[in-house]
């Protein structure tokens, strides 16, 4: 008879398709954190460390740089979209959702559409469906006659807000984000991540 490789109560869990949700997730909030504090070049080490993964998880997940980028581009639009249809929802708040993800994310949308430029267009498509994802969630709460009702000026207003949205902290991004917006007399809600 041959010994087993390990011991039984020795042998980790195997948790199956739960344990691959959740490091997926946790994945995408370690990602959105490193790239806001250390730009898109951090290591993707980094990433599965915060995330309390191995780098093959992450691999598993996300081929490439590019991948995790979307998934966490794909993940604020869902959060902007589940902040519109929220019961009650006004479009101070639903910005408010999105300025948080603004001032958290801001240099993806940047990698998503330089990549655009410069030959990659499924990036730049994949990039043109989010944000229409965004526009339709602002548009179902958008004021009769309000200022940014006309065809592209509510999308220009969250580029403009986006370009302004920089700084060493979220802090200052946060700052900056308020400032745009009152710039262009816009009223937001909390800036604040939408947690249902």
């Amino acid at each position: 008879m041959t010994q087993p490789l390990m011991p039984p109560e020795r042998r980790p869990a195997n948790h199956g398709p739960k344990a691959a949700a959740r490091n997926r997730d946790a994945l995408i909030v370690a990602a959105r954190e490193i790239f806001a504090s250390h730009g898109l070049d951090a290591p993707l080490s980094a990433i599965a460390r915060r995330a309390g993964v191995g780098q093959g998880v992450l691999y598993r997940h996300f081929p490439d740089r590019s991948a995790v980028a979307i998934a966490v581009l794909e993940e604020n639009v869902r959060q902007v979209e589940q902040a519109a249809e929220a019961e009650g929802a006004h479009f101070a708040d639903v910005l408010g959702v999105l300025t948080w993800h603004l001032t958290e994310s801001a240099a993806f949308l940047g990698l998503l559409h330089s990549n655009g430029a410069s030959g990659h267009s499924d990036a730049l498509a994949h990039a043109l469906v989010l944000s229409g994802r965004v526009e339709s969630a602002l548009r179902q709460h958008l004021p009769m006659r309000h200022r940014l009702g006309a065809a592209n000026d509510l999308m220009l207003a969250v580029a403009m807000v986006s370009g302004a949205t920089s700084g060493p902290t979220r802090e200052v991004r946060e700052l900056r984000a308020r400032a745009a917006w009152r710039l262009l007399d816009v009223e937001v809600g909390p800036v604040q991540p939408f947690e249902g």
